[in-house]
């Protein structure tokens, strides 16, 4: 079967238009985070926001590869969320549900590309699914921190470090403004799950 003719092919078109999705509603995110003052928050979800932005790209690539002539158009009809308001730390588990759902998606793109005799494709809607599990335990680890107030007060000592001068200094929270270089609280880096 050629990808041009395959039911992989729509999936490709449809994880596309969803991975250009989620980079710009994470990017609405990050930019809530930047404008309620969490910089070290927001900088985090920009580092997402790039892994969902080369998704894209390399879904794009495999659909270019699909023929040799141009691609005028690929009929998508799929349903996408559009959950979100203003409001940064329900933003954050709505992001969760979001990456939940994809991954879903994900594993039955990916059983269709080995059906049809798409392994590589196959892999690549595997691999994305992996990573959009990880962005699922880092929007709820957000969540979770931003919601229970623990994003800069844990119960135990940590080294708190700012991310405009790299000032260190260890405690239970972290200042409310860097002793060195005067940046808020917002910009001390993020104490998350997965240990940075």
């Amino acid at each position: 079967m050629k990808l041009i003719d395959s039911k992989t092919l729509l999936n490709l078109a449809k994880a596309y238009a969803g991975e250009t999705q989620a980079y710009t509603r994470y990017k609405f995110i990050e930019y809530g985070a930047r404008n309620e003052g969490y910089n070290a928050l927001a900088e985090v979800i920009d580092k997402v926001v790039y892994n969902e932005f080369n998704h894209a790209r390399m879904l794009y690539t495999f659909i270019q590869q699909a023929s040799n002539k141009t691609i005028d158009n690929i009929d998508v009809c799929a349903g996408y969320p559009f959950k979100e308001k203003w409001n940064l730390i329900e933003n954050l588990k709505l992001a969760a549900d979001d990456e939940e759902v994809e991954i879903k998606i994900y594993k039955a793109f990916e059983k269709t590309a080995r059906e049809e005799g798409f392994d590589e494709i196959a892999d690549l809607f595997n691999m994305i699914g992996e990573v959009e599990n990880c962005h699922k335990m880092l929007f709820e680890d957000l969540h979770n921190q931003m919601s229970s107030g623990t994003l800069y007060k844990k119960n135990h000592s940590v080294k708190w470090k700012c991310a405009g001068c790299g000032y260190e200094a260890e405690g239970k929270e972290a200042w409310d403004m860097c002793p060195l270089c005067k940046a808020k609280q917002g910009f001390v880096m993020l104490k998350l799950n997965d240990g940075n």
